[in-house]
């Protein structure tokens, strides 16, 4: 038979255990929605694409085209002219079966260079400023088309540049 002196004894002693148990519990969840910094993980690197043909025009320097890399960014072909310095010309070509890409644009880093320039179906200049992060110029749509044979970028260290 049950003693009802034992289970009226065994009911008190049990209440802090539950307690204990359903913070545990609280702890565990709220565990599982907080978010460790150390586990984030780093967004992956762009890949580099080669989307448009890039050559060299003649007296340029032949390493410059070596250097510009392309990454997709959304519907936008990035031309990066980072690695670039000085003064310098190239030459871009679509691909013969796909065409120039909706959006163009190039990121330029401060310092390297002082202006870009952009000649295809009209003349665009950017003049880059001569400190800060990397910057990236949109090529507006109406500056080539699929009329461009071909687009014509030139960069220069000096803003009065004779390009």
């Amino acid at each position: 038979m049950l003693n009802h002196r034992a289970a009226t004894i065994a009911l008190p002693a049990m209440r802090p255990l539950r307690r204990a148990l359903v913070w545990a519990g609280c702890a565990a969840l709220a565990g599982c929605a907080w978010h460790w910094p150390w586990l984030h993980r780093t967004a992956p690197a762009p890949q580099s694409v080669h989307e448009i043909s890039i050559q060299a025009s003649s007296g340029a320097d032949p390493q410059a085209m070596a250097r510009i890399a392309q990454y997709w960014d959304r519907n936008t072909l990035l031309l990066d002219l980072t690695a670039l310095a000085g003064d310098g010309e190239v030459t871009l070509a679509p691909a013969p079966t796909r065409g120039w890409p909706i959006r163009l644009e190039f990121r330029v880093r401060p310092g390297a260079i002082a202006r870009l320039e952009v000649q295809a179906s009209a003349r665009v200049v950017f003049e880059v400023p001569a400190q800060g992060e990397a910057l990236v110029f949109k090529l507006a749509s109406d500056a080539y088309g699929p009329q461009s044979a071909h687009i014509t970028v030139r960069w220069s260290a000096a803003d009065g540049s004779a390009h």
